[in-house]
Formats: C-alpha cells, sequence, structure tokens
C-alpha cells in the first residue's frame, strides 16, 4: 500500500484494475477506494465459504471496493447479489486465465523436453503415463500430520505412476524442517525446482492428471481436459466440478487413493469446458470498460 499509493498520485487514472485474490489486489484495491479512483476486479465472485483461507478474505474485500466486477463462471454472480453487489456492476465475461493458456498453448515446452533436461525422459514413455503434483498451501504443509500423510499417498501413488512434483521453494523448506524428504526418495518421484508457466504447461498437457491444491491449476486442467484431483476440502471454482475434470478429494489418504485408482482405470473425468472460456474473455473485458468510462467520462461509477 505504501508503495502503491504514490505511483497512483503520480499517474492519476480515471480506474485501478485488480486481478485475482492475492494481497497485492486486495492492497491496491484499497489504496484506489481511499482515495476516490474507481477499482475494477477480474475474478470476481469466487468463493470458498472457508474464511480459514486469506485468499478469501482478500476475496470478499475486493468485491465490496470494486466498482466494475468481471467474473469467470456465472454462479458467482448468485455470489455477489447476496452480499449486497449492485446486479448493473457484474459483468459475465469468462477467463482470462484461460486466454493465456490458449494464447500460449501452442508454445508451451514439450513435456519430453522438460524431462529430457533432467535426465528423466523415460516418465514419458513409461506406459503408466505420469502426474504431475504441485502443493503449497498453508493448510497442506504448515501441519506436519497433514504433510506426513499426503506424501506418505503421494509415494503410495507413485507406485502406480510416477509422479513429477515442481516443488514450491515453502514447500521444500517444510519438508526438509519436519524430516519428510526421505518420503519422496524413489526413483518415480521426480523433485524440480518451481517451473516456469510453458515448462509446466507443457508437462500438465501431457499429464494422466494432475493432484494440486492450487486453485489455477483447477482451472487449467479443466480447459485442457485432464483429470485434476484437488487437495482441498472446498473450491472457490465450483465449476471445474460441476462442469469440469476436477474431483475434490480433502487430505484423507483413503480418498486421495480411491480417486486415484478411479482416474486411472477408467480415465477420470474430462467434463467440458465451461461457457465463454474460449479465449476471448479480455476483449469482452475491455469493451465493457470502453462503454463504462464513456459513460462516466472516467469519475468514479458509484451509485
Amino acid at each position: 500500500m505504501r508503495r502503491f499509493e504514490p505511483v497512483l498520485e503520480a499517474e492519476a487514472p480515471a480506474a485501478v484494475l485488480v486481478v485475482g485474490d492475492v494481497n497485492s489486489t486486495i492492497a491496491c484495491a484499497l489504496v484506489a477506494a481511499k482515495q476516490g479512483v474507481a477499482v475494477i476486479h477480474v475474478e470476481a465472485g469466487l468463493r470458498s465459504y472457508d474464511r480459514g483461507m486469506p485468499e478469501e478474505i482478500n476475496r470478499v474485500l475486493t468485491d465490496q471496493l470494486s466498482d466494475l466486477l468481471f467474473l469467470t463462471e456465472a454462479s458467482a454472480r448468485d455470489n455477489l447479489l447476496r452480499e449486497g453487489i449492485a446486479e448493473e456492476r457484474i459483468h459475465f465475461v469468462g477467463n482470462v486465465m484461460i486466454d493465456t493458456l490458449l494464447g500460449h498453448l501452442s508454445r508451451a515446452v514439450p513435456a519430453g523436453q522438460t524431462l529430457a533436461g533432467v535426465g528423466r525422459e523415460a516418465f514419458l514413455q513409461d506406459e503408466r503415463g505420469y502426474a504431475v503434483l504441485t502443493l503449497h498451501r498453508p493448510s497442506n504443509v504448515d501441519d506436519p500430520a497433514v504433510f506426513k500423510r499426503l506424501l506418505g499417498v503421494l509415494r503410495e501413488i507413485s507406485a502406480r505412476t510416477p509422479v513429477v512434483f515442481p516443488m514450491h521453494p515453502r514447500t521444500r523448506a517444510r519438508a526438509r524442517d519436519m524430516g519428510l524428504m526421505e518420503l519422496l526418495d524413489s526413483p518415480d518421484i521426480l523433485i524440480l525446482e518451481p517451473l516456469g508457466y510453458l515448462e509446466l504447461l507443457g508437462l500438465m498437457a501431457k499429464a494422466r492428471l494432475v493432484l494440486t491444491d492450487s486453485g489455477g491449476l483447477q482451472e487449467e486442467t479443466t480447459a485442457l481436459g485432464v483429470p485434476c484431483i484437488t487437495l482441498r476440502e472446498n473450491t472457490e471454482r465450483p465449476i471445474t466440478v460441476s462442469q469440469g475434470t476436477n474431483t475434490i478429494v480433502g487430505t484423507d489418504a483413503a480418498r486421495i487413493r480411491a480417486a486415484v485408482e478411479e482416474t486411472l482405470a477408467g480415465g477420470g473425468k474430462r467434463g467440458r469446458v465451461p461457457e465463454l472460456w474460449d479465449g476471448q474473455a479480455a476483449q469482452r473485458i475491455k469493451q465493457v470498460i470502453l462503454d463504462w468510462y464513456a459513460r462516466n467520462g472516467g469519475a468514479r461509477a458509484v451509485s
């Protein structure tokens, strides 16, 4: 907030556009609102209804501060209306994350190239396929019992299909501090440093399944048609479950095993691509903003 405020004063914009639910999202929205500058929130209205997630607090507060709210899925409208957001501020436009995915898919680094770079191209030839795992949420990696349980079931899964694990630095530090790295000592578990977007996209596109606690990966796997097993008790992206490839299993070992077995035996959920996830969300957002600006002359659009 301290660093953004002088930028806002120097630029004097008609509006500030913020994306998603990270700390910088709410920080910039607060600064803008206090200075009387309109706030535009992309990826608005998503709710997990878990106030134990810092991101949930960021989402709710940012939406309350926003003048234009752009939705990735239609169900988010009901969340906002229940919270008193005026309907005329709400616009269902699709998902800019999918714009990015579709725009970069042809440039994704092939999975074989990434695996060959670490001497594990055999993973790609393995008839069992491979799974991709990401794990970073505090609820999963800060509790020693939960983290140990997850890594234990991961080791079991790797016996059925090799696992590629780009490991978040914080996750790696927790595993070392808790003495859990030995659970990952297996020829069928490949631990990688964090990957760039194009490398991870290439790996996911060819994966047999993805296990994750990431919200974004739930959406990307749905767009790619790759089965996703989410290691959380809830999701703020319900459309990935109702229409997409996502299955919520929490951190219970038996539920994780069952979901993996079902996926490996039958191919898992394939779902369909949700409405307006067509690569044109940014164009729709642009048009709404231009129309809003023309109506309001750049003034704060608060009724």
